[in-house]
């Protein structure tokens, strides 16, 4: 026994040993020799049982991580010290393990804030990727150490990188939870920020009423808490909500209230920008003088600050001045200017937006250019310039192939929406040599019309007047001219409002771009011969989505019941509907049809939240089926047909089929049945069992559309045109095989 209690003795005196050791090497700041011995001396205090002393081990250990900056070791290695303390009942070391905690949380705390302050940096370099990787370590850590408002500041800096990005439904996503966080902890002035944000996200996916009140919520915050800075902010993004919607005088008088407020604050840039968003509202309103001073106010502070990219901006706009009074040499002189800055600030503009945006105002120069040296009789320079200005376009969408969603924005700014549609079709089935290369002009002109169908018109606009030119069967373009004596945008909004009106239909939806030639090109066995996958009537009460939960849609559940009895196929219905389910069977099959809740602006459906998620509520992940998500999945469908315009009590809505058509398209699917407007229920319900027992026994889908549009048609509930009109077979014209579907 007394040779036992010897070997216990030693062995406590080697614990002791590794113990004073590990301090004297933490003393010299040898951080990792430290936690080399306080390892040991762990090690020995365990084999010994010595719960006390293994508390203080931790105690050891959390201390020299905290030293290598590793907080979050730290703090794992000072709660197991804080649990043995309580355990044994030493108060005194209870206390200690709390403050070390304190200490460590704190640093971690510090850490995060660096991290935020790189991103931040990162954002104002342009370097919007590399911003992201340092507000998301931002967030992890404010979550890890239970910093609220930390948590918050870093879903608002993402939102603004990857509203930056163009990336606006994530924007809009991380300023939810922003916002949400924002009033659970209390924080007003957070609260308005994210208001602030959410609006400016809206106002770039184009909902300007949207974007109005959620930047007059903001202004209202920014009022109560006294944030001047923030009022202006308000003043200066609603100024922008009313030019976008054409309301200029209101749009100027929300402009002059931030530039009050600018001058109050001795705020510069804000200043500047003020004067430049007045400059371009009084432009709108033909006031071409008053532009000019305002944007020579704009550019006079852009000089003073050191804003290059901003005083190209100004150039730009006091070209479009000059050209705008007839004063054409003057026009020329500051496009000129602007090209210049536009290639030496794209020098050095990294990747991601800064370089599309640098490179954009490349394309818009040289197009502006041309117009100014049309407009003088140059003809070979004006050609000069607009094949420059199409070579920068083309450039910066061939780079950005692989980035759909950037490529949606660009095309959304510059009116090429279906060419990024194109480009993503290209990379999806691998074929190539469809259209011209980049910069052959005579043979895109030359060619243009086989890539259309017949009847296709396009439009030009002359002083007094509209020039048509219309494609008629066998390729032959034929011009036309309608003489007018109101506004283009006047006469145009009149002939759609005539039209909808003959029909009954709400205005608002628009038709999705066609690209049919890739399509009808890709490999025969490409797509999925058999299957289907039936989704009706999500279970969505438990969802909570921009403030209300959707009611749930007794019709929608009817439908693919009754299309699954004619297929024979259980459909996915309710609780079973759910996000994951979808996205597992959608790959498989040839046909999918879908009747949900949907969001016309943004081209969401709504499905049952996955059981699998990270809190009781479920966040938008579990269970919106988005345009980014069809566009990951590896869609062989024949067919896909997307009956999302279905409501509780029968109103005529629309629900987003026309964005997310497009992103079906684009991950494989074959064609696209959609509606260009809504209608009711049991008119939806009607039409799509003809389509689908025609479509079942061997009818193509455009000879099955047709046969349930006739049938809709010689009804006497549902004649009218607003039922039995908007439907529209987008892609190729297809059949199913249904043996064992």
């Amino acid at each position: 026994m007394a040779e036992k209690g010897q070997e216990v003795g030693d062995r406590g005196i080697e614990a002791k040993e590794y113990c004073s050791l590990g301090n004297a090497y933490h003393s010299i700041g040898d951080f990792q020799k430290a936690i080399e011995y306080h390892n040991r001396y762990l090690k020995s205090l365990k084999e010994l049982g010595e719960r006390a002393g293994e508390g203080r081990a931790y105690c050891n250990l959390g201390n020299a991580y905290h030293g290598l900056g590793d907080f979050q070791k730290a703090i794992e290695y000072h709660e197991r010290h804080l649990e043995i303390s309580k355990e044994v009942g030493n108060r005194a070391a209870e206390g200690r393990a709390y403050c070390n905690l304190g200490n460590a949380y704190n640093n971690r705390a510090g850490e995060a804030k660096a991290y935020c302050n790189l991103g931040n940096a990162y954002d104002s370099l342009g370097d919007f990727q590399k911003a992201i990787e340092y507000h998301e370590l931002h967030l992890k850590i404010s979550k890890e150490v239970g910093d609220r408002a930390g948590e918050a500041k870093a879903y608002c800096n993402l939102g603004n990188a990857y509203n930056s990005l163009g990336d606006f439904q994530k924007a809009i996503e991380y300023g939810e939870r922003d916002l949400r966080i924002s009033k659970e902890v209390g924080d007003r002035a957070g609260e308005g920020r994210a208001y602030g944000n959410l609006g400016n996200a809206y106002d770039s996916v184009g909902d300007f009423q949207k974007a109005i009140e959620y930047h007059e919520r903001a202004l209202k915050i920014s009022k109560e808490v006294g944030d001047r800075a923030g009022e202006g902010g308000a003043y200066c993004n609603m100024g922008n909500d009313y030019y976008s919607l054409g309301d200029f005088r209101k749009a100027i008088e929300y402009h002059e209230r931030h530039l009050k407020i600018s001058k109050a604050g001795g705020n510069m840039a804000g200043e500047g920008k003020a004067y430049g968003n007045l400059g371009n509202a009084y432009y709108s309103l033909g006031e071409f003088q008053k532009a000019i001073q305002y944007h020579e106010r704009d550019l006079k502070i852009s000089k003073e600050v050191g804003d290059r990219a901003g005083k190209g901006n100004t150039y730009c706009n006091l070209g479009n001045d000059y050209y705008s009074l007839g004063d054409f040499q003057k026009a020329i002189e500051y496009h000129e200017r602007h090209l210049k800055i536009s290639k030496e600030v794209g020098d050095r503009a990294g990747e991601g937006k800064a370089e599309l945006g640098q490179r954009a105002g490349e394309g818009i120069a040289n197009c502006n250019l041309g117009d100014a040296y049309h407009s003088v009789g140059e003809f070979q320079k004006a050609v000069q310039y607009y094949k420059e200005s199409v070579i920068a376009f083309d450039h910066i969408r061939g780079n950005l192939l692989s980035n759909d969603e950037w490529k949606i924005s660009f095309g959304n700014t510059y009116d090429r929406r279906a060419q990024a549609l194109n480009d993503l079709l290209e990379f999806k089935y691998g074929l190539k040599g469809l259209r011209p290369e980049i910069g052959t002009l005579s043979a895109r002109a030359n060619d243009f019309p086989s890539y259309l169908p017949p009847n296709t018109a396009f439009m030009g606009i002359s002083e007094g007047g509209i020039v048509l030119w219309v494609n008629e069967k066998g390729n032959e373009i034929k011009t036309r001219r309608t003489e007018i004596d109101i506004s283009v945008t006047t006469y145009l909004q009149s002939l759609l409002e005539t039209a909808r009106e003959e029909i009954g239909v709400r205005a608002d939806v628009n038709c999705e771009d066609r690209s049919l030639r890739l399509i009808q090109n890709c490999p025969a066995d490409w797509h999925s011969k058999t299957g289907a996958l039936l989704v009706g009537d999500p279970w969505v009460q438990e969802v909570v989505y921009e403030g209300m939960t959707p009611e749930q849609l007794e019709w929608a559940e009817k439908e693919v019941q009754m299309i699954g009895e004619i297929l024979q196929t259980e459909p996915l219905v309710g609780k079973q509907a759910t996000k994951d389910k979808v996205l597992t069977r959608i790959s498989t099959v040839a046909l999918v049809h879908i009747a949900a809740h949907g969001k016309m602006e943004t081209g969401e459906i709504a499905l049952a939240p996955n059981t699998t998620r990270s809190s009781p509520i479920p966040d938008k992940e579990d269970y919106l089926l988005t345009m980014k998500d069809v566009l990951k999945a590896q869609i062989r469908a024949r067919l896909v047909v997307l009956s999302c315009c279905h409501s509780a009590r029968g109103e005529v809505k629309s629900e987003g089929v026309v964005g997310i058509a497009r992103a079906f398209l684009g991950a494989g699917a074959r064609a696209v049945l959609v509606s260009l407007w809504a209608i009711d229920d049991k008119a939806t319900m009607e039409f799509m069992k003809v389509f689908y027992q025609h479509f079942v026994h061997g009818r193509s889908a455009s000879e099955a559309l047709n046969k349930a549009m006739k049938s809709l048609r010689e009804s006497d509930r549902f004649s009218a045109v607003k039922y039995w009109a908007p439907f529209v077979l987008i892609g190729d014209d297809v059949t199913l095989e249904f043996e064992g579907i």
